[in-house]
């Protein structure tokens, strides 16, 4: 039989790879802390890695085994790790894999929480060198000789710069070097981040994977594209039979099980369960981002519309060789300066004023004051925001009423 549909084998997904008990069509969600051993010997060779079993839930639970089950089935990988949240994927990651005196490249674009824990890993004596990713001459000049990886996301949050995906992947592959990708923006079926070679795939579980705003959840995913025998900061005390699980097994061990951002067992569950919809929902997202972008682009009360799909978009090429089924669900514009964006956003009635990106509905916010007021006027500059920037999180309402509602906003507002 030919390989499934996308929507098929997510539906089907937890059945199909985790046979739940009892005939359930979903894993149960199991709250038990500790697990019993009916011979010593079992927790023994558990703790030892020895053979596959849960000890205690801070480090693994059978909710969050099945879903990390799903969630590698997902993106092609040879296993994942879940955590609370997707900045814990992120921060437990990096803080297991690197040391003093190592180096990484990072997107100079990157989202402002991640931005911010970057340089909370410089303090540790860790080298950052912030480039413009879009462009894979920039990332090559960053190289030095104890760089240890690149760090980006598949398209930036809030102006959308679209990374050159295919040739970091590339250049990061001849240099032995780690591709470490955020795809939180652009999860498969969008974008299959394995297709470009990246190493590890950071996602927080939050957004478009859960898709309702009602829980919280992050993950790393190993594509099996690294060699880790060729990383030198997997400790002996982790390289495991399996040469593919060197990397998967100190974060478990260095970055889960010693930082302890757990992902529980009921929060798997919602995970699980909205990441059956995922393609029907953000297809229905992307479109209507790209009717929505089309329509502020051609507003005159509009300077600026910020999303690969259009063609203006300075990556839109590189966007559409990438992605398969569509640009994503974010977009960013720029008020004419006579409109206050706060004004604009209270006079939004369908459209809520949220902090959260892919949720059923849509979501804006000024982006300068709020998500980047830490960052100084210079940085936002570098990265592209200005002071009356919008973003919108594009939901699955009806088209027609959701451009209502953008229309009505704008027209409100008089301009000199």
């Amino acid at each position: 039989m030919s390989k499934q549909g996308f929507t098929t084998r997510q539906v089907h997904a937890d059945r199909m790879l985790n046979k739940p008990e009892h005939g359930g069509v979903h894993t149960s969600t199991s709250n038990s802390v500790l697990f019993e051993f009916a011979d010593a010997q079992g927790i023994i060779d558990a703790f030892q890695g020895k053979r596959a079993a849960h000890v205690y839930s801070r480090s693994s639970s059978p909710s969050v085994a099945a879903l990390q089950n799903m969630l590698n089935d997902l993106e092609g990988g040879v296993g994942a790790v879940c955590f609370a949240t997707g900045m814990a994927a992120i921060s437990s990651t990096l803080f297991s894999l690197v040391k003093a005196g190592d180096h990484l490249i990072v997107s100079q674009y990157l989202f402002g929480n991640t931005r911010s824990f970057f340089h909370t890993l410089s303090q540790f004596g860790v080298q950052i060198s912030y480039v413009d990713v879009t462009d894979i001459q920039n990332v090559k000049e960053a190289y030095q000789p104890n760089t240890k990886g690149v760090y980006t996301e598949t398209v930036a949050n809030p102006v959308t710069q679209v990374a050159d995906l295919q040739a970091i992947g590339q250049y990061c592959e001849e240099r032995g070097i780690l591709y470490m990708l955020d795809n939180t923006m652009t999860p498969p079926p969008v974008f299959y981040a394995k297709a470009v070679k990246a190493s590890l795939v950071f996602c927080s579980l939050t957004k478009y994977i859960a898709g309702h705003g009602n829980v919280l959840g992050g993950a790393v995913i190993d594509t099996g594209e690294y060699n880790w025998q060729t990383f030198e900061n997997i400790s002996t005390d982790y390289q495991v039979a399996d040469t593919a699980q060197w990397g998967l097994t100190q974060i478990r061990k260095k970055g889960l099980r010693d930082l302890g951002a757990t992902l529980s067992p009921s929060s798997a569950t919602s995970v699980a369960l909205g990441l059956e919809t995922l393609a029907m929902r953000l297809s229905r997202s992307c479109q209507n981002a790209l009717k929505l972008a089309s329509f502020l682009d051609n507003h005159p009360k509009v300077t600026n519309v910020f999303y690969p799909g259009l063609a203006s978009h300075p990556q839109h090429f590189m966007a559409r060789e990438q992605m398969d089924k569509g640009y994503g669900a974010i977009l960013s514009f720029d008020l004419v300066k006579d409109i206050d964006p706060v004004a604009f956003i209270n006079s939004l009635k369908l459209v809520i004023c949220a902090t959260h990106l892919g949720d059923n509905r849509t979501l804006a916010l000024p982006v300068a004051p709020t998500i980047y007021f830490e960052n100084s006027a210079e940085e936002r500059e570098i990265m592209g925001i200005s002071d009356t920037m919008i973003r919108v999180s594009v939901g699955i309402e009806d088209t027609d009423d959701l451009i209502s509602d953008f229309a009505n906003a704008l027209n409100s507002h008089c301009v000199s």
